[in-house]
């Protein structure tokens, strides 16, 4: 057959290997040198880390709050204090499942970030939030600058 391939995924194809073959570049401060590899993998590391504590820490947390549901019952013969205690001790399991469901989020989205090649940027002003902030805090998704606004607020 004398009928030649289309030429449309040949120019796909020469569009798309450079752009797998380009070494992901994080942004960074002026003041400060590009990400190294073990960089990256160190971060990659301790997000994966914290993602598999955080799983465990808010499988028991909703396990213990199953628990307490479960012993509650409806609390007759429970005085006061005794009812006062158990509804201390739900509010209290529910707030850190809440915070460990938070945390993980916040986590799987820096990862996500890492992955997408957005890892690094403020979410908010679009500059660059700085390895050493990311280092101490690898969730920040925000400047210091951007931070310091939000908390005034």
């Amino acid at each position: 057959m004398t009928d030649a391939a289309p030429s449309a995924p040949a120019s796909a194809r020469r569009t798309t290997a450079p752009r797998k073959a380009a070494k992901q570049v994080l942004a960074v401060r002026d003041d400060e040198s590009p990400w190294t590899a073990k960089e990256l993998r160190e971060v990659r590391a301790e997000l994966e880390h914290d993602i598999a504590q955080l799983r465990t820490e808010l499988r028991d947390a909703e396990s213990d709050l199953v628990d307490l549901m479960r012993d509650s019952g409806d609390g007759a013969g429970d005085d006061q204090a005794d009812a006062g205690a158990k509804t201390y001790e739900r509010e209290q399991e529910i707030s850190l499942a809440n915070n460990a469901r938070e945390m993980l989020l916040q986590t799987e989205h820096a990862l996500e970030r890492l992955d997408d090649g957005s890892y690094g940027i403020c979410e908010s002003c679009g500059n660059p939030i700085g390895k050493l902030r990311l280092q101490a805090a690898p969730r920040a998704t925000l400047c210091m600058p951007c931070k310091m606004k939000q908390e005034r607020r």
